[in-house]
């Protein structure tokens, strides 16, 4: 039964959302505690990573899902630098991570919902 729910498209992606947050927040707290750091450039979730998970989620490639592990790089974009090289800017980070939280809070609803489900019907009761 555990693995009926594992191999649920939704609980999948959901589980997957967490781990991108996750890593999302590492690098947001990275460029936060870097901001003052000449020379530091910003790093972000892959974009390679970002569109492999686009594509299997839009193929319900529920084991290329599974597999997909989120990594972190510079960001690729042209962002502005400040006189000392760095492309940080608190304000964006800092927003970035309130949303980036909202994000996460989200998954983690949708895979405790999917949990709950699970429980209902092995008890056969509400929770």
């Amino acid at each position: 039964m555990l693995e009926a729910l594992h191999n649920r498209a939704n609980y999948q992606i959901a589980k997957q959302m967490m781990d991108v947050t996750h890593e999302r927040h590492k690098a947001l707290a990275s460029n936060i505690a870097n901001f003052e750091n000449p020379g530091y450039k910003r790093i972000e979730v892959a974009r390679a990573f970002q569109a492999e998970l686009h594509k299997a989620v839009a193929a319900k490639d529920i084991e290329r899902i599974k597999e997909l592990r989120p990594t972190l790089e510079v960001d690729p974009r042209n962002l502005p630098e400040r006189a000392d090289g760095n492309n940080v800017s608190l304000e964006s980070e800092l927003l970035e991570m309130n949303q980036n939280s909202l994000r996460h809070d989200f998954a983690q609803q949708m895979v405790s919902s999917s949990i709950k489900r699970l429980n209902m019907a092995i008890k056969g009761q509400n929770m």
